[in-house]
This record gives C-alpha cells, sequence and structure tokens, in this order.
C-alpha cells in the first residue's frame, strides 16, 4: 500500500443507499410534501428527499482492531450514505446532556465510558429525528459482548455487521504513523495516507497511546472482545480484509451495505408477536428479523418515523402525539399498511409487533389481507420479589401506567387468541435466547393441523 493507492479523499459518489424501482414514488411523495410544507427553500429540501430512502434507511456497524481504519471507512461511508456516524467519542462530546457530561467524566479519569451508560448515550441519540429519518453507522461499538447483548435487548439491531481484520505486525506498524487532525477529526498516517496541503501537514498531531506496548495491549483486548461479540451477528455479518488500500476497502464495505438480505426461512414468515408492555417483544422481533432477514415492523417506531418525516400521515399523527392520547386505528392502518406492502416485506417476510392490540384492530389488519402465518403470545413478569425491589422505573411507566396497559392487554389477549386459532402461547419469563429457540421452532416447522 502507498500514498497513490490509498487516497485520503471519498471516492466518486455512487449510487444512493435504496432501490432505483422507489424513484418516481419518491419524487411523488416529495412534491406533495413541497406543496403541503411550503419551505422557503425547495432545493435543499428536495435534495434531502432524493439522498434518502427511509423505508430502509441504514443501519451498520464497523468493528475491527486498533490502525484497521474503521473510523476512516465508517467516516466515508456516513458521508456517502448522508447517514449519522456514532462513536463512542462523539457520543460523549454531546452537549447538554447530563448522560454525556457522565460519560466525559469517566472517560477522561478511567479511558472508558460504562456500559450501561454508553448504551443511555446511544439510546437518547438514537431517538433524535435525524437518526430515524437517514439512520445510523456504529464505529467500533459494541466493544464487548455485554454492550452486544444488552443493545440487543433493547431492540436495537444493525442490519450490516462489518468486521475489519489485519494482522498485528501490520496493525502495530500503521498505528506508530497514525496523525489526527484536530480540526477535522480526519485520520492521516506518515507512509500510507500523508495529505498534500501543507497547511493540513503543520497541523496534524501524534494521537496519545499509539505506542507499540499500548497497541499491542488494546489487539490483545480487541482479541478477546471480538471472538465473543461476532456470534451476536450471525447471517448479517461480513469480513473484510483491511491490509488493501483504503479505497478498496469502502468500496468492499459500501458494495456489502447496499444489498440486502435474503431471508433462510423455508417459506415466507408472517409472524405476530403479542405480549404486554415489558415481556421481550422488541427483542425477539430483533432476533428473528436477524436470523431470518425478516423486515422488523414496529408499529410505535412507525408512527414515529412518519412525524419525524413530516410526510402526510405525520401531520395526523403528531397532534395526537402532542397531546399524548391514542393514534386512531385507521391512520395507524394506513401507516402499517404503506410499509408491509413494500416490496422487501412482500419478499422477505415481516415480524410485526405493537399491533394489533384488540380484536377491533385485528379486524381491519385481516380485512386489508394482512394475514400473520405465525402468532406467539409472550408474558415476562419480574421472577422474583428481590428482581422486582431493584428494577429501574421510566419516569412515564408509573405503577398506575403499567397496571392499565397490563389489564387493557389481558382484556383484550382471550379475544386475539381466539381470533388467531394457531396462536402459540410460551413463557416469556426465561431467558430471552431460550425463549427465541421456543419461537424460532414454531417459525421453521409446519404448525400442527387440527383433526376435526
Amino acid at each position: 500500500m502507498d500514498a497513490t493507492t490509498a487516497p485520503h479523499r471519498i471516492p466518486p459518489q455512487m449510487p444512493q443507499y435504496g432501490e432505483a424501482n422507489h424513484v418516481f414514488e419518491l419524487m411523488q411523495n416529495m412534491l406533495e410534501q413541497l406543496l403541503i410544507h411550503q419551505p422557503k427553500d425547495p432545493i435543499p429540501f428536495m435534495i434531502d428527499h432524493l439522498q434518502r430512502d427511509n423505508d430502509y434507511v441504514p443501519k451498520i456497524a464497523i468493528l475491527g482492531p486498533p490502525a484497521s481504519g474503521k473510523t476512516t471507512i465508517a467516516m466515508w461511508l456516513a458521508k456517502h450514505l448522508s447517514t449519522n456516524l456514532l462513536s463512542v467519542e462523539s457520543l460523549i462530546a454531546k452537549e447538554y446532556s447530563p448522560l454525556a457530561a457522565d460519560a466525559r467524566m469517566h472517560y477522561q479519569r478511567f479511558k472508558m465510558v460504562p456500559n450501561m451508560l454508553l448504551i443511555r448515550l446511544m439510546q437518547e441519540r438514537l431517538k433524535e429525528e435525524d437518526c430515524i429519518r437517514r439512520g445510523w453507522i456504529l464505529d467500533g461499538i459494541p466493544e464487548t459482548r455485554e454492550q452486544a447483548l444488552t443493545i440487543q435487548t433493547l431492540g436495537i439491531s444493525p442490519r450490516h455487521v462489518i468486521v475489519l481484520s489485519a494482522p498485528d505486525a501490520v496493525l502495530i506498524e500503521r498505528n506508530l504513523g497514525k496523525r489526527t487532525d484536530p480540526q477535522t477529526g480526519e485520520i492521516y498516517h506518515t507512509t500510507f495516507d500523508w495529505p498534500p496541503e501543507s497547511e493540513i501537514q503543520n497541523r496534524l498531531m501524534v494521537p496519545a497511546g499509539i505506542s507499540e506496548g499500548e497497541t499491542a495491549r488494546k489487539l490483545l483486548e480487541y482479541h478477546r472482545n471480538i471472538v465473543r461479540i461476532l456470534p451476536s451477528y450471525p447471517k448479517i455479518l461480513k469480513a473484510i480484509n483491511a491490509d488493501q488500500p483504503c479505497v478498496d476497502v469502502f468500496y468492499q464495505a459500501l458494495t456489502y451495505v447496499q444489498t440486502s438480505h435474503r431471508s433462510n426461512a423455508p417459506f415466507t414468515p408472517r409472524v405476530l408477536l403479542c405480549g404486554p408492555v415489558g415481556s421481550g417483544k422488541s427483542l425477539q422481533a430483533a432476533l428473528l428479523a436477524q436470523k431470518y432477514g425478516l423486515i422488523n415492523v414496529c408499529c410505535g417506531q412507525l408512527l414515529k418515523e412518519a412525524v419525524a418525516d413530516k410526510s402526510k400521515y405525520g401531520d395526523l399523527i403528531q397532534p395526537f402525539f402532542e397531546k399524548e392520547i391514542a393514534v386512531p386505528d385507521h391512520i395507524i392502518m394506513k401507516v402499517l399498511k404503506q410499509r408491509l406492502d413494500q416490496q422487501d416485506c412482500v419478499e422477505r417476510g415481516w415480524v410485526l409487533h405493537g399491533f394489533p392490540r384488540d380484536l377491533d384492530q385485528a379486524h381491519m389488519m385481516d380485512h386489508l389481507g394482512y394475514k400473520p402465518n405465525r402468532y406467539h403470545l409472550m408474558y415476562k413478569p419480574p421472577p422474583t420479589m428481590e428482581v422486582q425491589a431493584r428494577l429501574l422505573q421510566n419516569p412515564k411507566d408509573s405503577e398506575e401506567q403499567i397496571k392499565l396497559k397490563m389489564d387493557l392487554f389481558y382484556r383484550n389477549s382471550a379475544e386475539l387468541e381466539q381470533f388467531y386459532g394457531e396462536a402459540i402461547a410460551l413463557n416469556g419469563d426465561q431467558d430471552p435466547y431460550t425463549v427465541f429457540e421456543y419461537i424460532e421452532s414454531g417459525i421453521i416447522n409446519l404448525l400442527p393441523k387440527k383433526i376435526p
């Protein structure tokens, strides 16, 4: 590798993330929104909408050892895909966030951020409008198996995971020549990627922690962790050799994240997960989507995305969000229909949670032809009083609110179970991966036929 084969600038633009056959519909929706919202400057508005596909925004994790180039590749991908780059450094640098202030204090003292604090920062960031609309790339996250499992439990699941690799000797040599630009955050190298501009050369700095001994210690820690992280991402993982020109690594990564995973299920599953609040629906949906290439359809998330996107349905939903009252069924059904009719849901199947919540909603789905062929009921109470005593409560999850939601679920669940006669009921008060095995057996095996 040399300076001529590893340019420090992002390569020329390629087709954006999303399918070409959606362009006409995207243009039509975009023009409708232009007429509705009448932005002051329509050109940036049009560009913004053409550069993304809200139905399939990037959700990518890039992992790799020190000096493998993961930050550079992540930055290039984020710029090319017009998405958001999330790293430990960017999360703790967030201004006006008490969580970020705590994280900075830990990082300054211990050169690390506690797992739960980092994940709470991620949750806070991923709820912001730009992440909902444009997706995200995780740079070096998760760092441990514990982080990976906790992220999955919260329903945060990347669609593509890239792992960069290179011999340790190469990585140590690379790290010794690493330099950073304090103004832009870009990373350069004295041998492989030296900037031609003298102005940039003069302000480059030697980052801390790049000595041979420190790099060897970090590599040892990385190898210990990565072998425990990788099993969390079967079927969506791609390893790329980082011991080649950066531009080649970038194009391999770009090609991979622009592909859709084919389902390895023996048929096209349409899975409905039903359970009370806290029963683990989000985690099981994420695990099924990840393993079988299904589309994870969370009804609540769809409504939030419609509002964040300022779509015609978002305008209808916004007043209900502001008043904190339930969105009418007919509006929810329109948003859900729009998603389930898309090509990826039709071809690959889906796992739906958050809808239907009662018999009327189930009839609406059935009338429109959205019939799940796998249906599961779950529950998950705290296993002991000791566990219940140490549970932390979201401010919105008061005892009265939870009781109300539980009563509502159990009032409706009997009718739903009767409506979906082939429903499979299982105990969610077990290890999440044991629950997943039970659900998986219902996905891949034929349902028993009732003999009249």
